[in-house]
């Protein structure tokens, strides 16, 4: 059996729930749509490697969302497959599929709860090739 179970521990249920309106990333108007929202869901050295392989800076991804902003375009996606994992206090790994349109995409977020709010720490998608 090559595909993984996916089981979210019952004590993390309440916090798979929360962090799945919060996914895809950049996506949620409600959660990003200014700069300063970009820079506040995310921590000062976040990074992140995109579908393509490539990693990009904090930097180049907020003003890269903040151009998409200026010229916004229709966003269709779907996602499923949700699993959560605690991977250190308060630290939480999240891993979905997202499907737009043809394409299809694995996802991974490492979020992190802090006082005021979830921050984004790393995010990672690798895009699934063939059947």
């Amino acid at each position: 059996m090559m595909e993984p179970t996916f089981v979210t521990e019952p004590r993390l249920l309440p916090i798979l729930e929360e962090l799945k309106q919060r996914e895809p990333i950049f996506h949620r108007r409600e959660f990003s749509a200014s700069r300063a929202d970009f820079e506040s869901m995310t921590v000062t050295d976040y990074w992140e490697v995109g579908a393509s392989g490539r990693r990009y800076s904090r930097q180049f991804v907020v003003e890269e969302l903040e151009r998409r902003l200026t010229n916004p375009k229709p966003d269709i996606w779907q996602t499923d497959d949700f699993l959560c994992r605690e991977i250190a206090p308060d630290n939480f790994l999240l891993t979905y599929t997202l499907t737009q349109g043809d394409r299809v995409s694995r996802r991974s977020t490492i979020w992190r709860l802090t006082q005021e709010k979830w921050k984004i720490l790393y995010h990672q998608g690798t895009v699934v090739e063939g059947p």
